[in-house]
């Protein structure tokens, strides 16, 4: 047999993805020299990463690479015992994608494929002891999220996961892109993408701040969308909407997203950050119900999650108008 001439390799039985650990193969035994013999020049396998090998001379398929980036940080440290079973979706440990790959394998259309990635993020847990390599990018965290799984693939959620992507980018662009798509795709709301940026400390990079602006911009319409959606599928009566309230005297009360004076409901969308939705909504709703105005407040997440419920609390708060104290005159103007 010439030097070019391939290996012909053992068939390897109990192997469902053509991706590998070293620990894989050898638990179907296929030994280490057996292994370093197949990936001899012009033979029918190669090593993807470290420890990891990929049995086709072929250049690495997306599926490819994201799992070898998984078997390549999931692999259990020196020196463990190796507790998970060896199968096709073992081999991961606590790995999972995170960054602009976990963004393109949620379907964002704003991430470039992961074909396309110079890298692939992994997060595992801080006391691995795992260097970065080739295509992939090791990030560690004392606080590992809870993953979600796509085609069994585990990915971080994707707030953290557009947290990842935003630290490694310093295209303005792309950023409001990808925080855009993440409100406006229904992946998340603007406050946990916001609390995830806080968390990173990213919340003070100019092209941060400017994209959190437009994330809040979306994320209103969004669920204002899905408000007068909501009004009209449910066949609730039109209030007025996007009104200020004040007293006949001047007073300003606050604005609301709809108000049906008749009844003297008041609805208000939690579409503001954190710290405003503490403070200026409780001193808004107390002046309001003080005056004898019902205030509903909804959250985006529950507008989304929750419909029916939604209808059924703002006809109830509607019909409830008729058994109460008639409320004190309120000026409505447009907002």
């Amino acid at each position: 047999m010439t030097q070019n001439t391939p290996v012909s390799p053992r068939p390897v039985h109990g192997v469902s993805h053509r991706v590998q650990s070293a620990a894989q193969l050898r638990a179907n035994g296929v030994s280490a020299a057996q292994t370093a013999t197949h990936c001899l020049p012009g033979g029918p396998w190669q090593q993807l990463l470290p420890g990891v090998y990929l049995l086709h001379p072929a250049p690495p398929t997306n599926d490819d690479r994201v799992r070898g980036a998984l078997l390549y940080a999931g692999r259990p440290p020196a020196g463990a015992r190796r507790t998970v079973p060896v199968g096709s979706g073992a081999g991961y440990g606590e790995a999972m994608v995170t960054g602009l790959a976990a963004l393109a394998l949620y379907g964002f259309t704003s991430a470039p494929p992961v074909i396309a990635l110079h890298r692939i993020d992994v997060l595992v847990p801080r006391t691995r002891r795992l260097r970065s390599t080739r295509f992939v990018q090791v990030t560690r965290t004392a606080a590992l999220p809870l993953p979600q799984r796509r085609v069994g693939v585990p990915l971080a959620p994707v707030e953290r996961a557009l947290a990842d992507a935003v630290a490694s980018l310093t295209d303005a662009p792309t950023v409001r892109r990808i925080l855009t798509e993440a409100v406006r795709g229904g992946y998340c709301e603007p406050a946990s993408v916001v609390t995830e940026l806080n968390t990173a400390k990213l919340l003070g990079r100019p092209h941060v701040v400017d994209a959190v602006d437009a994330l809040f911009v979306e994320g209103r319409a969004v669920a204002e969308g899905r408000l007068y959606e909501t009004v009209r599928s449910h066949g609730l009566p039109e209030p007025l909407w996007n009104v200020e309230l004040s007293l006949p005297g001047g007073g300003f009360l606050g604005g609301v997203d709809a108000y049906w004076p008749e009844q003297a409901v008041a609805l208000e969308l939690g579409t503001r950050s954190p710290l405003e939705e503490q403070f200026a909504f409780t001193a808004e709703r107390e002046q309001l119900e003080r005056l004898g105005v019902t205030v509903v407040r909804v959250t985006p997440k529950r507008l989304r999650e929750s419909v029916a419920q939604l209808s059924v609390v703002l006809r109830t708060a509607l019909m409830a108008a008729e058994d109460r104290e008639p409320a004190a005159y309120v000026v409505v103007l447009p907002r």
